[in-house]
């Protein structure tokens, strides 16, 4: 196929096209989600079936390691990834990285067990995460790159946030089938084979991201891929050294925050405010639902205003409430108060989402920006998100829970310094108007 961007062809450059692009490229971030719940909610059930002979607990923190293993997997696929997409273009990285969860959820729907090959059920269990891992650590930058780069100047904003909107549609999703499953299924059926269900469904739905993405128009031009040192960790700290490090730092509060309000949110319901998981699980679900629809809106908003001013003002609300917020829904009984202060919560957290993979994008030069994105991205996610529920019951656990509250804002108040000093893409960004890589 002709290599080619949409600067070279005008009659792609219409807005219901640019539409549909984003879409595709967003798929990705909904199969990812997907996967992640459904491994989470599924394990209790297949955990028997890889690590038998094993205490329930035993086999829950077997499979939680597996888990931890596909995680650490991520900053390695975002620099693998990233050198693709900068060298060989958003398109073929976009495509492996889907390729790569299709074939990781296929492959666990149909993985024999611990009773019919041992020791290697488990060991291709880890093998077969560590590849999802490594693909979901790709899809980040890439895809952030890639709308940003689709999107039409003035709009961005509102484009972009289409990337978080996905990502929470797939968390529904899983959590729809899940519901589904639990009413037409008893827990023997799960346990000997029902589980499998979530990851055929996670299978099909990479399968049809696949195909749509084969038509995508790529948007890194043959020019930037060819620069010297295109896709390397070395051109990044030698053109934006300052810009990644904000990224980390930003990326590292933003995601503290992201993973207060939404994985770990649903454990707090339960285990602090003391609701039971049937309510817990339902609050979340109309919580997350009212998140996803709110991306577009504040995605626009930051059009209007400006990306700089949006980073701030996300980050100043989130200093503000994050400790009363906890604390009122830590102590409230009823749901429905609980899922006003949860949605206020994830209000504050939008202004940030609905724009994070743009904004990251906008401070970097097109030869390094998928690299630079989703490299930075996966530092502050790991150190800081994905620990996010593991302090927070440490916590809780030594009797000083709250500390948890102040630890999140304590992080939010860097987080607003580094706004403060970030560049301005509105003004300093390397994607101006509408041109982006001629």
């Amino acid at each position: 196929m002709v290599d080619a961007t949409f600067s070279d062809f005008p009659t792609v450059r219409t807005f219901n096209r640019r539409i549909i692009a984003i879409l595709v490229a967003a798929t990705g971030n909904l199969v990812e989600w997907f996967d992640f719940y459904v491994y989470a909610f599924t394990s209790i059930y297949f955990a028997p079936s890889f690590f038998p002979g094993s205490s329930p607990v035993v086999q829950q923190l077997n499979t939680a390691a597996i888990f931890a293993a596909g995680f650490l997997m991520r900053p390695i696929g975002s620099l693998v990834f990233g050198v693709i997409a900068d060298k060989r273009g958003r398109k073929t990285a976009l495509l492996l990285s889907v390729l790569g969860m299709c074939l990781g959820s296929g492959v666990i729907a149909i993985l024999p067990t611990y009773a019919s090959i041992g020791i290697l059920a488990p060991i291709l269990l880890l093998v077969v995460r560590m590849l999802q891992g490594l693909a979901v650590g790709g899809e980040y930058g890439a895809s952030a790159t890639y709308m940003s780069e689709v999107a039409v100047g003035g709009h961005r904003g509102f484009f972009g946030a289409f990337q978080y909107s996905t990502l929470i549609g797939g968390q529904l999703i899983a959590t729809l089938v899940l519901v589904v499953l639990r009413l037409y299924l008893n827990e023997h059926d799960m346990i000997a084979w029902g589980w499998r269900i979530p990851f055929i469904i996670g299978a099909l739905v990479a399968t049809i991201a696949l195909l749509l993405r084969r038509d995508l128009t790529e948007t890194a031009s043959v020019k930037t891929r060819a620069i010297p040192g295109a896709g390397t960790l070395r051109r990044v700290f030698q053109v934006s050294k300052r810009n990644f490090w904000l990224v980390v730092i930003f990326s590292s509060s933003g995601s503290l925050y992201f993973y207060t309000f939404t994985t770990y949110m649903q454990k707090y319901l339960v285990n602090t405010a003391g609701f039971d998981k049937v309510t817990a699980t339902n609050t979340m679900a109309m919580a997350l639902l009212a998140y996803m629809l709110m991306q577009p809106l504040f995605g626009a908003l930051s059009d209007w205003t400006g990306r700089k001013f949006s980073m701030i003002a996300f980050n100043v609300l989130a200093i503000c409430c994050t400790v009363p917020l906890l604390t009122a829904i830590g102590a409230t009984h009823s749901p429905t108060v609980a899922l006003i202060l949860i949605i206020a919560g994830l209000a504050i957290i939008s202004i940030y989402t609905s724009i994070s993979g743009l904004v990251k994008a906008e401070l970097f030069p097109p030869e390094i920006r998928a690299v630079a994105v989703g490299f930075a991205f996966s530092i502050g996610n790991a150190l800081f998100g994905g620990t996010a529920e593991f302090v927070a019951p440490f916590l809780k656990e030594h009797g000083v829970e709250s500390w948890f509250y102040w630890y999140v804002t304590g992080m939010l108040v860097i987080g607003l310094i580094v706004a403060i000093i970030m560049p301005n893409p509105s003004k300093d960004g390397y994607l101006q108007g509408d041109d982006m890589e001629r």
